[in-house]
């Protein structure tokens, strides 16, 4: 595995992942909730920028590889579950969209790979609800981690609405996934 820029990214994203948890077991009085809240979200979207900024350099700087392609999505899910389960635990979201969206991460990932093995891959590459899903998520969980209002809006609301969209989401792109791997045409391959 060649230690390409967008690699270097997406190991950075997984070496942060630590750092962000750890920020919520500094001791009492370390930080006061407003940096800590500041900081997770910073994290966040560090993570956030640097997934794309990684998709984008490896393909602009023709840097693809399948071991890129491997360890990409599975930096983002790390992130996304590292995020949801100190959100839980701060109870910023409820347990049963955590386990929606953990779990439709888990059980996609093994349908691609079991589609990938069985050479019909494309049939659940990433689609457009799969898309909208994830930047739904990502701003949820950023908004949630601030959790303070910002300009008189109400980010922890606005985060909560979107949470919910976006398991409402993660169900609708799991089914679609669902649907186009169960295809009569890939059936029985």
């Amino acid at each position: 595995m060649p230690l390409t820029l967008p690699n270097f990214l997406t190991w950075l994203r997984i070496v942060l992942i630590p750092v962000f948890v750890l920020l919520f077991y500094l001791p009492a009085g370390w930080l006061d909730s407003h940096l800590l809240n500041l900081g997770a979200a910073a994290f966040f979207a560090a993570a956030a920028v640097t997934d794309w900024l990684d998709g984008y350099l490896a393909r602009a700087l023709n840097q693809t590889s399948p071991f890129g392609a491997f360890l990409d999505p599975v930096a983002d899910k790390l992130m996304v579950a590292a995020a949801l389960i100190v959100l839980l635990e701060l109870g910023r979201v409820q347990g049963f969209i955590a386990l929606i969206i953990i779990g439709r991460e888990i059980a996609i990932s093994a349908l691609r790979e079991w589609m990938a093995g069985a050479g019909q891959g494309k049939n659940v590459a990433v689609a457009l609800i799969g898309k909208i899903k994830t930047a739904s998520q990502m701003v949820a969980i950023l908004l949630l981690l601030y959790h303070e209002p910002v300009m008189g809006l109400p980010v922890r609301e606005i985060g909560t609405w979107l949470i919910y969209l976006a398991a409402v989401l993660t169900i609708a792109s799991m089914v679609y996934y669902l649907v186009q791997a169960l295809r009569p045409a890939n059936v029985g391959r």
